[in-house]
């Protein structure tokens, strides 16, 4: 990586992508939750790089509409989805025994060995992404973050999945903006239905 990157803020989503792809692949992931704004990567990836990888950090809590739209993604994408488990080895994670920790822990070994990372943050789903670029330096982990959708609106990720005839997954007609593990999320606005009634908005992952 050059020491002066470029500046993508301009760039569209598409452009950010084939960016990281012509730099980084094959090291370069994707983190893949199956929300809405993955239902946009994963279809410009499997347009501009039919053999990217997605990651998947598996809980054991999924809702079941989660673990649908997988087998969707995987059916129209063709893309390869790499599981990372983050089960818990004493029974199921709980909203007060969360599974943040696992999922951080998690990230670390999907993200081992590779030297950059594709996110679906925006900057409008909480003020913790406000100041997202499209590239930064992820400092933690000594990697590249890109977050091709940083600048999209919700009304534009509705407009390109519709566009499109993507699979996204059927919570977010519930009223599920953000769609975390099942015993912590409810639905709600933005990521105010993860950790109802909590201060915490973020599990640590992109912390």
């Amino acid at each position: 990586m050059p020491e002066t990157p470029p500046d993508l803020e301009r760039a569209s989503a598409q452009e950010v992508i084939a960016y990281a792809v012509e730099r980084f692949h094959p090291s370069l992931k994707t983190a893949c939750s199956f929300q809405k704004e993955e239902s946009v990567l994963a279809h410009m990836l499997s347009q501009i790089a039919p053999d990217a990888t997605l990651f998947t950090i598996d809980t054991g809590v999924l809702f079941p509409e989660t673990l649908t739209t997988w087998k969707r993604f995987e059916e129209r994408f063709g893309l390869t989805i790499e599981v990372i488990d983050a089960a818990s080895p004493q029974g199921a994670w709980t909203r007060e025994r969360c599974c943040g920790q696992a999922k951080v822990d998690g990230l670390e070994r999907a993200l081992a060995g590779v030297d950059a990372w594709i996110t679906g943050i925006r900057r409008e789903q909480a003020p913790t992404r406000a100041d997202a670029r499209k590239l930064e330096r992820d400092e933690r982990r000594r990697l590249w973050k890109l977050n091709p959708l940083a600048d999209w609106t919700e009304k534009q990720i509705w407009e390109y999945i519709y566009a499109n005839d993507l699979p996204y997954n059927p919570l977010h007609d519930q009223g599920y903006e953000s769609i975390g593990c099942a015993p912590c999320t409810l639905p709600g606005s933005g990521r105010e239905g993860r950790w109802a009634g909590e201060e915490k908005t973020e599990c640590g992952i992109h912390l």
